[in-house]
């Protein structure tokens, strides 16, 4: 097995004793087996990865169902690269791309060198392959409501009041070169190099962020194909840093809440009108799973909120219906469920205005009130 940086001679060896700063890189960790290839995508059962726009990103795992099981799925037959899972993204169609994303463990330190690697395999009835698959580091989030390509857009207002949107490529830090193919369908390619960090990147996103164009698309001759274009299992993500070793290591002290003592859970996210918990939830929830894992004793009570929008009943449900998700959730990363109860307060409790979008946001909440210590 050959990988692709092996090949183009790309950055130095690993440095040692560093961490990964991606959770979950080879996808294990899940909250619900992947049941088939879904045109909206089935990114929501993976922990702490999500799809960034509508391009539906798939998961794959030995647990799931036909059509979505490894190492033989609707998209052909690859073993995982470690572990049982993998994910799966659709790179060039025109317009069209699926992406995968997540959020550091910390934000990247200006200055300082990173190494990001992650394994790609061409699946077997993709007709066709790419060179250009990149990694791209942001501070913000980036996400789109359409199925195109991840374009940055800058609103600018012109001298006659009027205001108007430039979209740009983005620019990978790191990416295949375009004259390198990936088109290896009985093995995996590592892509992988090394960036100096601007500081302050939090999120990963990965795909093509090339045009059709530019992106060296070749006919794969493959047979039995399900869809036109490129499609590629992605698996083990890692992102570490080359020389933060050598800095000293700091702890930030976070106050243990205490009995009565009421936590909101800022980033733990929904669908609108909906209580499906969204894998940009993953950070919030895992830190109060270590917190509880921590004091065994504790006990809490979650607590849905909602913004003003909607009647009193239908508020209420549907606050009643979050504080049960998250619960349900932490019952399901090992949590007794005997130490967990759940309660919905609808829009009663507001704690910001609710005539501002803004503050109906922080208005619809998930929190958790500590019961014992």
């Amino acid at each position: 097995m050959v990988s692709l940086l092996a090949m183009l001679h790309w950055g130095s060896a690993l440095a040692q004793n560093t961490e990964n700063l991606v959770y979950n890189g080879s996808f294990e960790e899940y909250s619900a087996c992947p049941q088939r290839i879904d045109a909206l995508g089935i990114m929501s059962g993976v922990d702490a990865w999500w799809q960034p726009t509508k391009g539906s990103s798939d998961y794959f795992n030995a647990c799931g169902g036909r059509e979505c099981l490894t190492p033989r799925n609707k998209m052909g037959v690859q073993e995982p690269h470690s572990g049982a899972a993998y994910c799966g993204i659709y790179c060039s169609k025109e317009t069209y791309r699926e992406y995968l994303q997540t959020e550091l463990r910390e934000p990247l330190k200006a200055g300082r060198r990173y190494r990001v690697s992650y394994w790609a395999s061409l699946a077997d009835k993709s007709p066709n392959a790419i060179a250009t698959l990149g990694a791209l580091f942001t501070a913000d989030r980036i996400s789109d409501t359409t199925w195109n390509i991840l374009m940055h857009n800058e609103t600018t207002e012109l001298e006659n009041g009027q205001k108007q949107v430039i979209a740009t490529y983005y620019k990978p830090q790191v990416s295949t070169p375009s004259r390198y193919v990936l088109i290896y369908m009985d093995q995996w390619n590592e892509v992988a190099g090394e960036f100096t960090a601007v500081g302050g990147e939090r999120y990963l996103t990965i795909g093509n962020f090339n045009s059709f164009n530019h992106s060296n698309v070749i006919d794969t001759r493959a047979e039995n194909t399900v869809l036109s274009g490129a499609y590629y299992y992605i698996d083990d993500v890692t992102v570490e840093c080359l020389d933060c070793q050598e800095e000293p290591q700091t702890v930030d002290t976070v106050p243990v809440p205490k009995k009565g003592d009421i936590v909101t859970l800022r980033n733990v996210l929904f669908d609108t009108d909906k209580s499906d918990i969204l894998p940009q939830s993953y950070h919030d929830l895992l830190t109060l799973i270590t917190l509880l894992n921590e004091h065994p004793t504790m006990r809490v009570e979650l607590r849905g909120h909602t913004d003003n929008q909607g009647t009193v009943e239908r508020n209420r449900i549907l606050s009643e219906a979050r504080a049960k998700a998250v619960t349900e959730y932490l019952v399901a990363h090992g949590i007794d469920r005997s130490r967990l109860t759940w309660r919905g307060f609808g829009k009663s409790l507001p704690t910001d205005t609710n005539s501002t979008p803004e503050g109906r946001q922080n208005n619809r909440r998930v929190e958790y009130r500590v019961l014992a210590d």
